[in-house]
C-alpha cells in the first residue's frame, strides 16, 4: 500500500490507471481493495478490474462495488465458454457512465460505440458472437439462484481441496482464518532443495495417476495453481494423488530412493515403457503405471513421455510413430 501511495503521489499530474485482478490470482480477496481504488481515484487515475475471477463473485458482489471504472467480464470459466489454446476470447467490457461516450465504434456497423469514439479496436464489432449463446443459455438454465450457487461451490470446492491434503502440500497466500477464494497455490519449491523434485515432476507424475495437472508455474514459478470445478469425487481423487505423491517425495528425502532415478523424475510412464520386455527401473511396473486404485479404471494409456522443457517450448507438435 505504501508503494502504491508513493507512486500515486509521484505521478499525480499524469496518473493513468491501475489494473487489478480481483480476487487476486493468489486466490485472495484483498481487504485493501476499496482503499486501493480510492487512492488511485484521488490522484486522478482510473481503475480497471480484470473480471477473470467472476466465479468467486457472481451473486454476492460486483466489480462496481469495489470502485472500478472499467471491467472485462470473461465468459470462459465463469460462464462456461471454452478457453483452450488461449481462446476464443469473448466477454462484455463494462464501463462507468463517464467513460461511455468514448467506447469504440465500427466502420462496418452504424450506431456502435459512444458519441466520442476513439476508433475501431476489433474486426468484429461484437467479438466472437457465435459463442455467446453458450453463456446465455447457461444463465437462462441456472437463473439467479443457480448462478449464486455456482459461486458458493467454487469457493467451497477450493477450500475443501486445500484442506484435504493439509500437512502434505504447503499452500501459499492464505487469507483471514486460513481460507482462500476460488483457487489456491500449492508450493512445491522446498522439495527442489531437499530432493531435486520440481513442480514439473509432480505435474507429470499426476499423469500416471490418470489426472491432468493443475496450472503449472503460474502465477508463481515452482508451484501448481488449482481452481477446482469438479465433483467431490474428482476432488478426492486429486487430493489422494497429491498425498500419495508427497509420500513418494518423502521416500527420496529419507534416502530410500535416488534423487535422479525415481518415479517422479521418470514420469510419466508410457504404455510402451511399462509393457516393454526391458525394465531397468529401481521400482515395480505397478508402482510406475498404477500408483492408485483409480489408475486401473480411470486412466488412458499414456503414449508420450516427458520432453525437455526447451524442446516443448520450441516444438509446437509432437509426432507419434
Amino acid at each position: 500500500m505504501k508503494d502504491l501511495e508513493n507512486s500515486c503521489q509521484k505521478h499525480t499530474k499524469n496518473l493513468s490507471c491501475i489494473m487489478i485482478t480481483y480476487p487476486s490470482t493468489y486466490g485472495l480477496f484483498d481487504r485493501e481493495i476499496l482503499a486501493i481504488t480510492s487512492m488511485v481515484h484521488y490522484d486522478g487515475g482510473q481503475c480497471y478490474i480484470d473480471g477473470a475471477k467472476m466465479n468467486a463473485m457472481v451473486g454476492y458482489t460486483a466489480p462496481g462495488c469495489i470502485g472500478d471504472d472499467v471491467c472485462q467480464i470473461n465468459l470462459h470459466k465463469t460462464f462456461s465458454i471454452p478457453r483452450g489454446g488461449g481462446g476464443p476470447g469473448m466477454g462484455p467490457i463494462a464501463v462507468r457512465q463517464h467513460l461511455a461516450s468514448f467506447l469504440p465504434d465500427s466502420v462496418f456497423i452504424q450506431n456502435v460505440g459512444g458519441s466520442q469514439p476513439f476508433g475501431q479496436v476489433s474486426q468484429a464489432a461484437y467479438g466472437s458472437a457465435s459463442i455467446l449463446p453458450v453463456s446465455y443459455l447457461l444463465m437462462l438454465m441456472l437463473g439467479s439462484r443457480g448462478l449464486k450457487t455456482c459461486t458458493e461451490y467454487a469457493i467451497l470446492s477450493a477450500n475443501y481441496l486445500k484442506k484435504r491434503p493439509d500437512g502434505h502440500c504447503p499452500v501459499l497466500f492464505l487469507g483471514e482464518n486460513d481460507f482462500c477464494a476460488h483457487e489456491f497455490i500449492i508450493d512445491l519449491r522446498p522439495f527442489k532443495k531437499t530432493t531435486q523434485i520440481e513442480a514439473e515432476d509432480v505435474a507429470e507424475r499426476l499423469m500416471d495417476y490418470g489426472l491432468h495437472s493443475p496450472t503449472l508455474a503460474f502465477p508463481v514459478a515452482g508451484t501448481l495453481m488449482t481452481e477446482p470445478t469438479e465433483s467431490k469425487r474428482e476432488l478426492d481423487r486429486l487430493a489422494d494423488a497429491l498425498i500419495s505423491i508427497r509420500t513418494e517425495i518423502a521416500s527420496i528425502e529419507e534416502g530410500e530412493e535416488s534423487t535422479t532415478n525415481n518415479v517422479l523424475k521418470n514420469a510419466p510412464h508410457t504404455a510402451k515403457c511399462v509393457t516393454s520386455d526391458d525394465w531397468d527401473m529401481p521400482y515395480a511396473r505397478k508402482t510406475a503405471a498404477f500408483p492408485s486404485s483409480h489408475s486401473y479404471t480411470e486412466k488412458f494409456g499414456l503414449q508420450l513421455a516427458a520432453s525437455m522443457e526447451a524442446m516443448g517450448t520450441e516444438t509446437w507438435c509432437a509426432v507419434v510413430h
